[in-house]
């Protein structure tokens, strides 16, 4: 017979604990959205790399977090000084069922938080979405989790993290250990594993648009567990935090296709969604702590930012394929000057610049957006020179004309050299039309 469950202490909030579970399963979904979103978007020949890289981030991800990295980002401070956790919890030791955080178990707080350690580290692989190879991925994803992204969510999440408690920065979801943090380190990574020679002047074309919109669907879907869900409860704040996501989004979807029209002509399709992205980004720090106009003026500054930072690459001879700096780097910092600037004190407590606050929070926004970039960028290339120099990180230049490490492919398209066999028919035929549309198909292929 089964003996009854341990009764939950007084604290116990099951409408939060409801909440929380579907915010989490919101959050891991985001890890698979944006396997589609970056599959979309690279080459034919990379797409499984991509999908790959993802999921073995939702994979050793989950078994690193459970085994180490919950404890040293959630765990009791080591020495006071704000800079990591101990590992009394290793492998969820000591955490019973009935054990909380807050109002809600232990568990689903620990399982929330491992879904924004997954999709940070995922997002690094877009810098590098060409060129990474997959042993030395499985290498990097584990270290970076331990030595970066750990004690980097120590320092924002925990109560006794340095930059939530000594310094008084305000970040509500995640904007430095999660945005600013995956862009500082794209950035590392795409200079250690520098691009391939000629890369700024080959041509980007995504090689399915409709995956590409699939996967932003999923990921701002998702957004809304992440940001709303932080609130840790079902009340008031949760809702602020779900309209101004919401309203940072949209609000960016408008700025970021004004600049592309201007600078190019025409609004893509590509251009759009990746600014509904870039509002996500901006509005994850600053979404439990502002108004819903501060929102909108959030979602717009971020698309016009993020549509000019995502060039600055070709100035600067950095590859980051995927434009993870310019859209969650700068994006995040956006979000995170926002705050000093928007903060209505609802929250917190405090107040930005323009509601009477002065300018002691924007100053110590600026301060934690310098510290956690350095401390992220320095430690990050560190660590890919490290895993590249022991078990290979970047692939060799033929990695750039060939299929890279797939037994498989994402499509069953026709092959070269069945075109070549339909282009010698039609030259048979004297068949100049079809000739010519065969040679370009030829051509399409070979750059893929």
């Amino acid at each position: 017979m089964l003996s009854a469950p341990p009764p939950m202490p007084p604290a116990y909030n099951s409408g939060d604990t409801a909440w929380l579970l579907a915010s989490t399963a919101m959050v891991l979904l985001m890890t698979p959205g944006l396997a589609f979103f970056y599959g979309g978007l690279v080459r034919l020949k990379h797409i499984l790399m991509m999908l790959k890289m993802s999921f073995a981030a939702l994979a050793f991800g989950t078994l690193v977090w459970w085994a180490l990295g919950y404890t040293l980002a959630f765990g009791p401070d080591v020495g006071g000084a704000g800079l990591i956790g101990g590992v009394d919890r290793a492998f969820f030791r000591g955490i019973q069922l009935t054990t909380l955080t807050g109002a809600i178990p232990t568990y689903i707080y620990a399982t929330f938080q491992m879904g924004f350690a997954i999709v940070t580290v995922a997002l690094i692989s877009g810098s590098v979405a060409d060129r990474a190879r997959m042993r030395g991925w499985l290498v990097f994803v584990p270290l970076w989790l331990l030595i970066v992204y750990a004690p980097a969510a120590h320092w924002v999440f925990s109560p006794d993290g340095w930059i939530h408690d000594k310094l008084g920065a305000l970040d509500f979801a995640g904007g430095l250990p999660v945005e600013l943090n995956s862009g500082a380190a794209g950035l590392a990574v795409a200079i250690a594993l520098r691009g391939p020679r000629g890369w700024a002047r080959r041509e980007e074309r995504p090689n399915n648009i409709p995956l590409v919109v699939i996967g932003v669907a999923l990921l701002w879907f998702g957004w809304f567990g992440f940001n709303s869900g932080s609130a840790l409860n079902d009340q008031g704040t949760a809702a602020a935090a779900f309209l101004n996501t919401q309203l940072g989004g949209a609000a960016a979807m408008v700025t970021w296709p004004l600049v592309e029209k201007w600078r190019t002509g025409s609004v893509s399709t590509t251009g759009v969604v990746s600014a509904g992205v870039a509002g996500m980004v901006a509005i994850t720090p600053a979404c439990g702590e502002i108004n819903p106009l501060g929102a909108v003026i959030t979602g717009l500054v971020a698309g016009l930012v993020c549509a000019f930072a995502v060039t600055l690459k070709y100035r600067f001879g950095v590859d980051d394929t995927l434009d993870v700096v310019g859209v969650h780097g700068v994006g995040g910092v956006t979000g995170l000057i926002m705050v000093g600037l928007f903060a209505t004190a609802r929250i917190s407590g405090h107040e930005g610049l323009f509601y009477g606050g002065g300018w002691s929070l924007l100053g110590k926004q600026v301060l934690a957006v310098l510290a956690m970039a350095a401390f992220s960028f320095l430690l990050t290339f560190l660590i890919a020179k490290a895993v590249d120099a022991v078990v290979g990180f970047r692939a060799d230049a033929a990695y750039a004309h060939v299929p890279g490490e797939e037994a498989e492919t994402a499509y069953d398209t026709v092959t070269a050299e069945r075109l070549g066999a339909l282009a010698a028919e039609g030259a048979a035929r004297s068949d100049s039309e079809l000739i010519r549309r065969i040679a370009e198909l030829i051509r399409a292929r070979r750059q893929d």
